[in-house]
C-alpha cells in the first residue's frame, strides 16, 4: 500500500556545540526542523526561507542554504503519511531563533545524544547523512 505523501522544505541550523535547532509544534510530541509545506508556486528553497521566517523569526536567503538532499520518512504528526522532506543547511551567522506560529518549544540537539523525542526523518534519515564534531 502506498501512503499519502506530504512535501515539505526544512532547515538544519548549528550553534557554535554543534548542537542541532529542532522545534515542537503545538499539539504534537515529536521535534523536528523547523521547516514546512510548500505554498502554490513556490520551490523548495523559498518555502524554507518562508517557513524559518514564521516559525522562528530568523530570516535567511537563498545564499545561505545548501541543498544536504531530500528525504522520505514516516511522517511524525501524520499517521499513515510519508514525508517527502527537501533538507537545506544553513550557512550563515549564528541565529537566535524565537518561537512563532504553530511552535511551542525550540531545543537545541546534540545529533549523537538526543534528549527530547525526534521525528524519524531527523534520528533515521538525516542525522545519520550529517557531518559533526566528535566532542
Amino acid at each position: 500500500m502506498v501512503l499519502p505523501s506530504i512535501h515539505v522544505s526544512a532547515v538544519v541550523f548549528r550553534d557554535e556545540q554543534d548542537k542541532v535547532l529542532t522545534v515542537r509544534k503545538h499539539g504534537t510530541s515529536k521535534f523536528m526542523f523547523p521547516g514546512g509545506k510548500p505554498e502554490p508556486g513556490e520551490s523548495a528553497v523559498e518555502t524554507a526561507i518562508r517557513e524559518v521566517q514564521e516559525e522562528i523569526g530568523v530570516g535567511v536567503n537563498a545564499s545561505q542554504l545548501t541543498q544536504i538532499g531530500e528525504f522520505e520518512a514516516p511522517a511524525a504528526n501524520e499517521a499513515q503519511h510519508t514525508v517527502i522532506a527537501t533538507v537545506f543547511s544553513y550557512n550563515g551567522d549564528p541565529v537566535s531563533p524565537q518561537m512563532a506560529a504553530e511552535i511551542a518549544e525550540l531545543s537545541w540537539v546534540a545529533p549523537n545524544q538526543p534528549d527530547v523525542d525526534l521525528a524519524p526523518l531527523l534520528a533515521d534519515y538525516v542525522f545519520p547523512v550529517l557531518d559533526f564534531k566528535v566532542s
